[in-house]
Protein backbone atom coordinates (compact mmCIF):
# COMPACT_ATOMS: atom_id res chain seq x y z
CA UNK A 1 0.00 0.00 0.00
CA UNK A 2 1.37 3.82 -1.01
CA UNK A 3 2.04 5.54 2.04
CA UNK A 4 0.51 7.82 0.96
CA UNK A 5 -2.90 5.96 1.54
CA UNK A 6 -2.76 5.07 4.81
CA UNK A 7 -5.36 6.70 7.32
CA UNK A 8 -3.20 5.96 10.12
CA UNK A 9 -0.28 7.85 9.22
CA UNK A 10 -2.17 10.63 7.27
CA UNK A 11 -2.94 11.27 11.25
CA UNK A 12 0.96 11.09 12.44
CA UNK A 13 2.42 12.67 9.44
CA UNK A 14 1.72 16.70 9.90
CA UNK A 15 4.01 15.92 13.40
CA UNK A 16 6.93 14.07 12.02
CA UNK A 17 9.73 15.43 10.22
CA UNK A 18 9.84 13.79 7.28
CA UNK A 19 7.65 13.91 3.87
CA UNK A 20 6.19 11.60 1.55
CA UNK A 21 8.37 11.48 -2.13
CA UNK A 22 5.87 12.22 -4.86
CA UNK A 23 8.08 10.04 -7.23
CA UNK A 24 7.98 6.50 -5.04
CA UNK A 25 5.66 7.21 -2.19
CA UNK A 26 8.25 6.61 0.60
CA UNK A 27 9.30 9.03 3.03
CA UNK A 28 12.10 10.72 3.33
CA UNK A 29 13.56 13.54 4.75
CA UNK A 30 14.41 16.39 2.93
CA UNK A 31 17.20 17.12 0.87
CA UNK A 32 19.05 19.22 3.05
CA UNK A 33 17.99 18.23 6.30
CA UNK A 34 19.55 14.30 4.71
CA UNK A 35 22.64 16.31 3.73
CA UNK A 36 23.15 17.81 7.22
CA UNK A 37 22.14 14.43 9.51
CA UNK A 38 24.85 12.73 6.75
CA UNK A 39 27.89 15.46 7.91
CA UNK A 40 26.69 14.61 11.65
CA UNK A 41 27.17 10.88 10.95
CA UNK A 42 30.66 11.30 10.26
CA UNK A 43 31.94 13.23 13.07
CA UNK A 44 32.97 16.61 14.37
CA UNK A 45 35.66 16.59 11.87
CA UNK A 46 33.11 16.96 9.30
CA UNK A 47 30.32 18.91 10.93
CA UNK A 48 32.13 20.77 13.39
CA UNK A 49 29.34 20.16 15.78
CA UNK A 50 32.05 19.37 18.95
CA UNK A 51 30.10 21.80 21.77
CA UNK A 52 26.38 22.28 23.27
CA UNK A 53 26.33 25.50 21.61
CA UNK A 54 27.74 24.85 18.19
CA UNK A 55 24.93 21.47 18.08
CA UNK A 56 22.10 23.57 19.26
CA UNK A 57 23.14 26.29 16.18
CA UNK A 58 22.98 23.06 13.91
CA UNK A 59 19.39 22.12 15.17
CA UNK A 60 18.05 25.26 14.00
CA UNK A 61 19.61 25.27 10.64
CA UNK A 62 18.56 21.67 10.88
CA UNK A 63 14.59 23.05 11.63
CA UNK A 64 14.94 25.31 8.76
CA UNK A 65 16.18 22.83 6.10
CA UNK A 66 13.03 21.07 7.14
CA UNK A 67 10.93 24.42 6.32
CA UNK A 68 9.88 24.52 10.05
CA UNK A 69 9.79 28.63 9.52
CA UNK A 70 5.73 28.37 10.28
CA UNK A 71 6.72 26.33 13.17
CA UNK A 72 6.45 27.87 16.59
CA UNK A 73 9.48 28.94 17.42
CA UNK A 74 12.18 26.55 20.46
CA UNK A 75 12.39 28.28 23.89
CA UNK A 76 14.15 31.48 23.82
CA UNK A 77 16.49 29.81 26.50
CA UNK A 78 17.04 26.29 24.61
CA UNK A 79 20.41 27.85 23.74
CA UNK A 80 21.87 28.19 26.81
CA UNK A 81 20.08 25.23 28.09
CA UNK A 82 22.28 23.31 25.70
CA UNK A 83 25.29 25.26 26.20
CA UNK A 84 25.25 24.92 29.74
CA UNK A 85 24.87 21.46 29.81
CA UNK A 86 26.97 20.29 27.03
CA UNK A 87 29.70 22.53 27.98
CA UNK A 88 29.72 23.42 31.59
CA UNK A 89 27.93 19.95 33.37
CA UNK A 90 29.29 17.67 31.65
CA UNK A 91 32.84 16.29 31.91
CA UNK A 92 35.01 17.14 29.28
CA UNK A 93 35.81 13.42 28.56
CA UNK A 94 32.21 12.93 28.59
CA UNK A 95 31.58 15.66 25.98
CA UNK A 96 34.35 14.01 23.98
CA UNK A 97 32.38 10.96 24.05
CA UNK A 98 29.35 12.17 23.27
CA UNK A 99 29.88 14.37 20.24
CA UNK A 100 32.98 11.69 18.41
CA UNK A 101 30.87 8.86 19.26
CA UNK A 102 26.77 9.50 20.25
CA UNK A 103 25.83 12.54 18.52
CA UNK A 104 27.20 10.48 14.73
CA UNK A 105 25.69 7.76 16.43
CA UNK A 106 22.07 9.85 16.57
CA UNK A 107 22.54 11.25 13.36
CA UNK A 108 22.78 7.54 11.73
CA UNK A 109 19.58 6.44 13.78
CA UNK A 110 17.52 9.51 12.37
CA UNK A 111 18.71 8.75 8.66
CA UNK A 112 17.02 5.69 9.72
CA UNK A 113 13.60 7.05 11.02
CA UNK A 114 11.82 6.44 6.97
CA UNK A 115 12.78 2.90 6.71
CA UNK A 116 11.89 2.11 10.45
CA UNK A 117 8.72 3.85 9.97
CA UNK A 118 7.99 1.80 6.74
CA UNK A 119 8.61 -0.85 8.10
CA UNK A 120 6.88 -0.52 10.86
CA UNK A 121 3.57 0.00 9.04
CA UNK A 122 4.10 -3.22 6.21
CA UNK A 123 4.40 -5.18 9.39
CA UNK A 124 1.39 -3.55 11.27
CA UNK A 125 -0.65 -4.38 8.15
CA UNK A 126 0.95 -7.94 7.82
CA UNK A 127 0.22 -9.25 11.50
CA UNK A 128 -3.20 -7.02 11.79
CA UNK A 129 -4.68 -8.48 8.51
CA UNK A 130 -6.12 -4.84 9.17
CA UNK A 131 -5.54 -1.28 7.47
CA UNK A 132 -4.70 1.40 9.45
CA UNK A 133 -3.46 0.00 12.72
CA UNK A 134 -0.04 1.45 12.63
CA UNK A 135 1.41 4.87 14.64
CA UNK A 136 -0.83 6.99 14.53
CA UNK A 137 -2.75 10.03 16.69
CA UNK A 138 -4.58 7.99 19.10
CA UNK A 139 -7.43 10.35 19.87
CA UNK A 140 -9.55 10.21 22.42
CA UNK A 141 -12.61 7.84 22.93
CA UNK A 142 -10.91 5.75 20.15
CA UNK A 143 -9.95 2.43 22.26
CA UNK A 144 -6.59 1.11 20.61
CA UNK A 145 -2.92 -0.43 20.25
CA UNK A 146 0.33 0.44 18.95
CA UNK A 147 3.15 -1.63 18.82
CA UNK A 148 6.53 -0.14 18.03
CA UNK A 149 10.09 -1.16 18.31
CA UNK A 150 12.25 0.18 20.33
CA UNK A 151 14.40 1.20 17.56
CA UNK A 152 11.43 3.18 15.91
CA UNK A 153 11.32 4.58 19.68
CA UNK A 154 14.95 5.58 19.76
CA UNK A 155 14.96 7.30 16.57
CA UNK A 156 11.81 8.97 17.54
CA UNK A 157 13.52 9.85 20.91
CA UNK A 158 16.33 11.55 19.10
CA UNK A 159 14.46 13.63 16.89
CA UNK A 160 12.74 14.93 19.93
CA UNK A 161 16.37 15.80 21.68
CA UNK A 162 17.27 17.57 18.34
CA UNK A 163 13.96 19.68 18.51
CA UNK A 164 12.81 17.85 15.08
CA UNK A 165 9.09 17.23 15.70
CA UNK A 166 6.79 19.76 14.23
CA UNK A 167 4.86 21.11 17.28
CA UNK A 168 2.27 23.52 15.01
CA UNK A 169 -1.27 22.18 16.01
CA UNK A 170 -0.36 20.10 18.81
CA UNK A 171 -2.10 22.07 21.54
CA UNK A 172 -5.48 21.74 19.35
CA UNK A 173 -5.02 17.95 18.95
CA UNK A 174 -4.65 18.01 22.60
CA UNK A 175 -1.17 17.02 22.67
CA UNK A 176 1.77 17.29 25.16
CA UNK A 177 4.76 18.83 24.58
CA UNK A 178 7.21 16.33 23.19
CA UNK A 179 10.79 18.29 21.66
CA UNK A 180 13.69 18.61 24.45
CA UNK A 181 14.27 22.24 24.23
CA UNK A 182 11.93 23.12 27.30
CA UNK A 183 14.19 20.73 29.28
CA UNK A 184 17.16 22.29 28.80
CA UNK A 185 15.76 25.81 28.82
CA UNK A 186 15.11 24.86 32.82
CA UNK A 187 18.38 24.19 33.28
CA UNK A 188 18.45 28.12 33.81
CA UNK A 189 15.54 27.65 36.82
CA UNK A 190 15.99 27.27 40.46
CA UNK A 191 15.08 23.75 40.21
CA UNK A 192 18.29 23.48 37.84
CA UNK A 193 19.84 21.09 39.92
CA UNK A 194 17.08 18.14 39.40
CA UNK A 195 16.31 18.88 36.28
CA UNK A 196 20.27 18.66 35.16
CA UNK A 197 19.82 15.12 36.37
CA UNK A 198 16.56 14.60 34.64
CA UNK A 199 18.62 15.80 31.31
CA UNK A 200 21.34 13.02 32.57
CA UNK A 201 18.76 10.34 32.73
CA UNK A 202 17.99 10.86 29.12
CA UNK A 203 21.68 11.47 27.93
CA UNK A 204 22.27 7.79 29.47
CA UNK A 205 19.45 6.59 27.67
CA UNK A 206 20.84 8.12 24.36
CA UNK A 207 24.33 6.78 25.37
CA UNK A 208 23.48 3.11 26.09
CA UNK A 209 21.24 2.75 23.20
CA UNK A 210 24.00 4.07 20.70
CA UNK A 211 26.23 1.32 21.92
CA UNK A 212 23.73 -1.59 21.74
CA UNK A 213 20.39 -0.87 20.23
CA UNK A 214 17.58 -2.64 22.06
CA UNK A 215 15.94 -5.15 19.66
CA UNK A 216 12.28 -5.32 21.54
CA UNK A 217 8.85 -4.10 21.34
CA UNK A 218 6.52 -1.72 23.42
CA UNK A 219 2.70 -1.56 23.16
CA UNK A 220 0.91 1.81 23.66
CA UNK A 221 -2.77 1.28 24.32
CA UNK A 222 -5.69 3.85 24.74
CA UNK A 223 -8.36 1.96 26.95
CA UNK A 224 -11.82 3.45 27.05
CA UNK A 225 -15.08 2.31 28.94
CA UNK A 226 -18.22 3.32 26.61
CA UNK A 227 -20.60 5.58 28.34
CA UNK A 228 -23.10 3.48 26.82
CA UNK A 229 -23.51 0.74 25.00
CA UNK A 230 -21.70 0.05 21.81
CA UNK A 231 -24.67 -0.32 19.18
CA UNK A 232 -22.34 -2.89 17.46
CA UNK A 233 -20.72 -5.02 20.98
CA UNK A 234 -21.78 -8.27 21.18
CA UNK A 235 -20.65 -10.70 23.79
CA UNK A 236 -19.02 -9.84 27.31
CA UNK A 237 -19.13 -5.74 27.15
CA UNK A 238 -18.23 -3.17 29.70
CA UNK A 239 -19.61 0.28 29.92
CA UNK A 240 -18.87 3.03 32.14
CA UNK A 241 -19.90 1.71 35.54
CA UNK A 242 -22.52 3.90 38.01
CA UNK A 243 -22.88 3.87 41.45
CA UNK A 244 -24.81 1.33 41.77
CA UNK A 245 -22.65 -1.22 39.99
CA UNK A 246 -20.27 -0.61 42.37
CA UNK A 247 -22.53 -0.98 45.21
CA UNK A 248 -24.46 -4.31 43.86
CA UNK A 249 -20.69 -6.05 42.90
CA UNK A 250 -20.24 -8.88 44.52
CA UNK A 251 -16.77 -9.37 43.44
CA UNK A 252 -14.38 -10.62 46.08
CA UNK A 253 -11.90 -8.04 47.56
CA UNK A 254 -8.40 -9.24 46.31
CA UNK A 255 -5.45 -9.97 48.68
CA UNK A 256 -3.69 -6.10 49.99
CA UNK A 257 -0.62 -5.58 51.00
CA UNK A 258 0.77 -2.92 52.54
CA UNK A 259 4.38 -1.98 51.45
CA UNK A 260 6.02 1.04 53.97
CA UNK A 261 9.37 1.23 52.17
CA UNK A 262 10.66 0.88 48.43
CA UNK A 263 9.25 1.82 44.98
CA UNK A 264 6.63 0.75 42.61
CA UNK A 265 9.27 -0.09 40.07
CA UNK A 266 11.64 -1.95 42.10
CA UNK A 267 8.57 -4.61 42.99
CA UNK A 268 9.31 -8.12 42.01
CA UNK A 269 6.18 -9.37 41.25
CA UNK A 270 4.49 -8.98 38.04
CA UNK A 271 1.91 -6.30 38.16
CA UNK A 272 0.35 -3.45 36.75
CA UNK A 273 2.79 -0.73 38.19
CA UNK A 274 0.61 2.56 38.50
CA UNK A 275 2.11 5.99 37.10
CA UNK A 276 0.35 9.09 38.94
CA UNK A 277 -0.59 10.78 35.66
CA UNK A 278 -1.44 13.80 34.20
CA UNK A 279 -4.06 13.91 32.16
CA UNK A 280 -1.55 15.10 29.36
CA UNK A 281 0.80 11.75 29.04
CA UNK A 282 3.87 12.35 30.90
CA UNK A 283 2.83 15.86 32.71
CA UNK A 284 6.16 18.37 33.05
CA UNK A 285 8.47 15.52 32.56
CA UNK A 286 9.77 17.36 29.60
CA UNK A 287 9.51 20.93 31.28
CA UNK A 288 9.67 21.49 35.43
CA UNK A 289 8.03 18.41 36.41
CA UNK A 290 9.90 16.25 38.77
CA UNK A 291 7.75 14.01 41.10
CA UNK A 292 6.22 10.91 40.51
CA UNK A 293 5.39 10.12 36.71
CA UNK A 294 7.87 12.49 35.31
CA UNK A 295 10.47 10.83 37.56
CA UNK A 296 9.41 7.24 35.98
CA UNK A 297 9.39 8.73 32.49
CA UNK A 298 13.29 9.62 33.03
CA UNK A 299 14.29 6.42 34.34
CA UNK A 300 12.05 4.80 31.24
CA UNK A 301 12.23 7.58 28.87
CA UNK A 302 10.70 4.88 26.34
CA UNK A 303 7.69 6.30 28.01
CA UNK A 304 8.35 9.79 26.28
CA UNK A 305 7.05 8.62 22.70
CA UNK A 306 3.57 8.15 23.95
CA UNK A 307 3.60 11.85 24.47
CA UNK A 308 3.88 11.99 21.01
CA UNK A 309 0.44 10.42 19.72
CA UNK A 310 -1.42 9.96 22.75
CA UNK A 311 -3.63 13.41 23.14
CA UNK A 312 -4.80 13.90 27.45
CA UNK A 313 -7.07 11.57 28.65
CA UNK A 314 -10.91 11.71 29.59
CA UNK A 315 -12.88 10.87 32.63
CA UNK A 316 -13.09 7.19 31.08
CA UNK A 317 -9.85 6.60 29.98
CA UNK A 318 -6.54 5.21 30.42
CA UNK A 319 -3.19 4.20 28.69
CA UNK A 320 -1.20 1.02 29.16
CA UNK A 321 2.29 0.68 28.10
CA UNK A 322 3.77 -2.86 28.20
CA UNK A 323 7.51 -3.00 27.78
CA UNK A 324 9.47 -0.25 27.79
CA UNK A 325 13.27 -0.64 29.67
CA UNK A 326 14.46 1.03 32.50
CA UNK A 327 18.09 3.14 31.94
CA UNK A 328 18.34 4.44 35.01
CA UNK A 329 19.22 4.39 38.78
CA UNK A 330 18.43 7.40 40.40
CA UNK A 331 17.25 9.01 44.50
CA UNK A 332 15.78 11.60 45.88
CA UNK A 333 12.42 13.11 44.65
CA UNK A 334 11.23 16.25 43.26
CA UNK A 335 14.11 18.80 44.13
CA UNK A 336 16.45 16.32 45.43
CA UNK A 337 16.14 14.08 42.44
CA UNK A 338 19.58 12.52 41.65
CA UNK A 339 20.70 10.44 38.58
CA UNK A 340 23.58 7.96 40.11
CA UNK A 341 24.20 5.65 37.48
CA UNK A 342 23.60 2.95 35.11
CA UNK A 343 20.46 0.48 35.29
CA UNK A 344 20.48 -3.08 33.68
CA UNK A 345 16.98 -4.33 33.43
CA UNK A 346 16.76 -7.97 33.73
CA UNK A 347 12.74 -8.26 33.25
CA UNK A 348 12.26 -11.05 31.54
CA UNK A 349 9.96 -10.86 28.12
CA UNK A 350 6.64 -11.79 27.08
CA UNK A 351 5.68 -14.18 24.47
CA UNK A 352 5.20 -11.18 22.10
CA UNK A 353 8.73 -9.62 22.59
CA UNK A 354 7.49 -6.82 24.92
CA UNK A 355 9.69 -6.96 28.51
CA UNK A 356 7.14 -7.65 31.25
CA UNK A 357 7.08 -4.47 32.85
CA UNK A 358 2.99 -2.99 32.64
CA UNK A 359 2.73 0.82 33.36
CA UNK A 360 -0.57 2.22 33.20
CA UNK A 361 -1.34 6.15 33.34
CA UNK A 362 -4.64 7.38 35.40
CA UNK A 363 -5.00 11.02 35.86
CA UNK A 364 -6.59 11.86 39.52
CA UNK A 365 -8.65 14.99 40.19
CA UNK A 366 -6.39 17.71 40.96
CA UNK A 367 -6.34 20.02 44.02
CA UNK A 368 -10.60 18.20 44.38
CA UNK A 369 -10.74 19.56 48.41
CA UNK A 370 -13.74 18.82 49.94
CA UNK A 371 -15.76 18.20 46.13
CA UNK A 372 -13.67 14.72 46.53
CA UNK A 373 -16.05 13.11 49.14
CA UNK A 374 -19.29 13.58 46.55
CA UNK A 375 -20.26 10.40 45.34
CA UNK A 376 -19.79 11.77 41.43
CA UNK A 377 -16.04 12.57 42.19
CA UNK A 378 -15.50 9.22 44.12
CA UNK A 379 -17.17 7.47 41.02
CA UNK A 380 -15.09 9.49 38.40
CA UNK A 381 -12.00 7.79 40.62
CA UNK A 382 -13.31 4.88 41.24
CA UNK A 383 -13.74 4.43 37.41
CA UNK A 384 -10.86 6.00 36.43
CA UNK A 385 -8.82 3.36 38.18
CA UNK A 386 -10.77 0.45 36.91
CA UNK A 387 -10.11 1.25 33.76
CA UNK A 388 -6.85 1.17 33.88
CA UNK A 389 -6.46 -1.82 35.67
CA UNK A 390 -8.70 -3.93 33.54
CA UNK A 391 -7.59 -5.90 30.75
CA UNK A 392 -9.88 -4.60 28.08
CA UNK A 393 -8.62 -7.08 25.40
CA UNK A 394 -10.79 -9.74 27.38
CA UNK A 395 -13.89 -7.97 26.36
CA UNK A 396 -15.35 -6.71 23.36
CA UNK A 397 -14.89 -2.87 23.28
CA UNK A 398 -15.46 -1.52 19.64
CA UNK A 399 -12.31 -0.50 19.21
CA UNK A 400 -12.86 0.60 15.72
CA UNK A 401 -13.98 3.56 13.89
CA UNK A 402 -17.57 4.34 13.82
CA UNK A 403 -17.67 3.07 10.26
CA UNK A 404 -16.50 -0.16 11.07
CA UNK A 405 -18.82 -2.92 12.27
CA UNK A 406 -18.09 -4.80 15.43
CA UNK A 407 -17.64 -8.22 13.43
CA UNK A 408 -15.22 -6.99 11.76
CA UNK A 409 -13.33 -5.50 14.07
CA UNK A 410 -13.32 -8.78 16.33
CA UNK A 411 -11.93 -11.18 14.14
CA UNK A 412 -9.14 -8.97 12.74
CA UNK A 413 -8.56 -8.35 16.70
CA UNK A 414 -7.82 -11.46 16.91
CA UNK A 415 -5.56 -12.11 14.16
CA UNK A 416 -3.57 -9.00 15.03
CA UNK A 417 -2.87 -10.45 17.68
CA UNK A 418 -1.86 -14.26 16.58
CA UNK A 419 -0.19 -12.52 13.86
CA UNK A 420 2.10 -10.83 16.53
CA UNK A 421 2.73 -14.09 18.49
CA UNK A 422 3.21 -16.22 15.24
CA UNK A 423 5.70 -13.11 14.82
CA UNK A 424 7.35 -13.33 18.73
CA UNK A 425 7.51 -16.88 19.18
CA UNK A 426 4.78 -18.95 17.29
CA UNK A 427 2.03 -18.19 21.02
CA UNK A 428 -1.47 -17.52 21.36
CA UNK A 429 -3.49 -15.58 22.58
CA UNK A 430 -5.36 -17.46 24.95
CA UNK A 431 -1.68 -17.98 25.95
CA UNK A 432 -1.11 -14.54 27.07
CA UNK A 433 -4.66 -14.19 29.31
CA UNK A 434 -3.93 -17.49 31.05
CA UNK A 435 -0.65 -15.05 32.59
CA UNK A 436 -3.30 -12.05 32.74
CA UNK A 437 -5.15 -14.02 35.65
CA UNK A 438 -1.86 -13.61 38.16
CA UNK A 439 -1.16 -10.16 37.47
CA UNK A 440 -2.17 -7.63 40.24
CA UNK A 441 -1.45 -3.83 41.03
CA UNK A 442 1.42 -1.83 42.48
CA UNK A 443 0.62 1.59 43.49
CA UNK A 444 0.34 3.92 46.61
CA UNK A 445 -0.78 7.63 47.08
CA UNK A 446 -2.01 8.04 43.84
CA UNK A 447 -3.97 11.59 43.06
CA UNK A 448 -2.46 12.74 46.62
CA UNK A 449 0.75 14.81 47.57
CA UNK A 450 0.57 17.59 44.73
CA UNK A 451 -2.42 16.73 43.90
CA UNK A 452 -4.40 17.21 46.91
CA UNK A 453 -6.08 13.85 47.47
CA UNK A 454 -7.35 12.00 50.33
CA UNK A 455 -4.63 8.83 50.88
CA UNK A 456 -7.22 6.75 52.82
CA UNK A 457 -9.46 7.32 50.24
CA UNK A 458 -7.18 6.52 47.49
CA UNK A 459 -5.98 3.67 48.80
CA UNK A 460 -9.61 1.84 49.40
CA UNK A 461 -10.62 2.82 45.62
CA UNK A 462 -7.91 1.59 44.19
CA UNK A 463 -8.77 -1.46 45.69
CA UNK A 464 -12.44 -1.60 44.80
CA UNK A 465 -10.59 -0.58 41.49
CA UNK A 466 -8.39 -3.88 41.27
CA UNK A 467 -10.36 -6.54 42.45
CA UNK A 468 -13.48 -5.91 40.59
CA UNK A 469 -11.23 -5.21 37.70
CA UNK A 470 -10.09 -9.28 38.41
CA UNK A 471 -6.32 -8.82 39.38
CA UNK A 472 -4.56 -11.03 41.82
CA UNK A 473 -3.21 -8.67 44.66
CA UNK A 474 -2.51 -4.93 44.86
CA UNK A 475 0.77 -4.27 46.59
CA UNK A 476 0.03 -0.50 48.24
CA UNK A 477 3.43 1.89 48.85
CA UNK A 478 2.61 4.03 51.61
CA UNK A 479 5.57 6.26 51.09
CA UNK A 480 5.58 6.25 54.94
CA UNK A 481 2.45 8.60 54.77
CA UNK A 482 1.18 9.14 58.83
CA UNK A 483 -2.65 8.99 57.39
CA UNK A 484 -2.07 5.44 56.58
CA UNK A 485 -0.62 3.99 59.68
CA UNK A 486 -3.92 2.62 60.01
CA UNK A 487 -4.18 1.04 56.85
CA UNK A 488 -2.56 -2.87 57.35
CA UNK A 489 -4.79 -3.29 60.17
CA UNK A 490 -7.95 -2.23 58.53
CA UNK A 491 -7.43 -4.08 55.27
CA UNK A 492 -6.54 -7.40 57.27
CA UNK A 493 -9.99 -7.47 59.12
CA UNK A 494 -11.56 -6.52 55.94
CA UNK A 495 -10.15 -9.70 54.12
CA UNK A 496 -10.85 -11.69 57.32
CA UNK A 497 -13.93 -10.87 57.41
CA UNK A 498 -14.61 -11.70 53.71
CA UNK A 499 -16.06 -8.31 52.17
CA UNK A 500 -17.16 -7.84 48.65
CA UNK A 501 -16.70 -4.63 46.45
CA UNK A 502 -20.40 -3.85 47.40
CA UNK A 503 -19.35 -3.81 51.14
CA UNK A 504 -16.67 -1.49 50.67
CA UNK A 505 -17.75 0.59 48.22
CA UNK A 506 -20.95 0.92 51.02
CA UNK A 507 -18.77 1.64 54.02
CA UNK A 508 -16.42 4.34 51.86
CA UNK A 509 -19.55 6.72 50.82
CA UNK A 510 -20.95 6.56 54.10
CA UNK A 511 -17.95 7.68 55.50
CA UNK A 512 -17.48 10.09 52.62
CA UNK A 513 -21.17 11.78 52.78
CA UNK A 514 -20.69 12.44 56.08
CA UNK A 515 -17.10 13.83 55.65
CA UNK A 516 -18.53 16.01 52.78
CA UNK A 517 -21.47 17.34 55.06
CA UNK A 518 -18.65 18.06 57.70
CA UNK A 519 -20.06 15.80 60.43
CA UNK A 520 -16.85 14.06 61.17
CA UNK A 521 -13.51 15.17 60.35
CA UNK A 522 -10.65 12.27 61.34
CA UNK A 523 -9.78 9.60 58.15
CA UNK A 524 -11.43 6.99 56.73
CA UNK A 525 -9.35 4.11 58.88
CA UNK A 526 -9.82 5.63 61.96
CA UNK A 527 -13.81 6.03 61.42
CA UNK A 528 -13.79 2.89 60.31
CA UNK A 529 -12.53 0.80 63.41
CA UNK A 530 -14.90 1.40 65.84
CA UNK A 531 -17.48 -0.16 63.25
CA UNK A 532 -14.89 -2.87 62.98
CA UNK A 533 -14.64 -3.27 66.56
CA UNK A 534 -18.54 -3.24 66.82
CA UNK A 535 -18.85 -5.45 64.01
CA UNK A 536 -17.84 -8.63 64.84
CA UNK A 537 -21.62 -10.12 64.84
CA UNK A 538 -21.05 -9.04 61.01
CA UNK A 539 -24.37 -6.95 61.48
CA UNK A 540 -23.52 -3.81 63.53
CA UNK A 541 -23.98 -0.79 61.51
CA UNK A 542 -25.47 -2.29 58.21
CA UNK A 543 -21.77 -3.72 57.36
CA UNK A 544 -21.41 -6.89 55.10
CA UNK A 545 -25.03 -6.18 53.79
CA UNK A 546 -26.47 -8.64 51.64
Amino acid sequence: MAMESRSDLSSILPFLPLSIRASSSCLCWSERAEDSLRALSLGPTVSHVDSGEVLFDFILDLRDSLGFYAQPPLSSRALDGFSLFFDEFMSRMDARVWFNEVVPALAKLLLKLPSLLESHYLKSDQLSGQRFSGLRIMNSQDAGIVFLTQELIASLLACALFCLLPTKDRNAKHLPIINFDQLFATLLSDSKHCQEHKVKCLVHYFERICKNTPAGLVSFERKVLPFKQSSYSHGVSITYPTADSWSNSASSLCPFMVVDSGYIEDQEYEALEVDFANEYLGGGALSRGCVQEEIRFMINPELIVGMLFMPCMRDNEAIEIIGVERFSEYMGYGSSFRFVGDHVDTKPFDKIGRRKTRIVAIDALCSPRMAQYEIRFLLREANKAFCGFLEHSNYHLSYESSQEHSETHCSSENSHLDSYNSEYGNEKKEDMEIDEDKIGVSTGNWGCGAFGGDPEIKSMIQWLAAAQANRAFIHYYTFEEPSLEQLKQVTEWILDHKWTVGDLWHMLTDYASQRFKREIKGGFCSWLLPHLNNANSSNAHGMHHQ
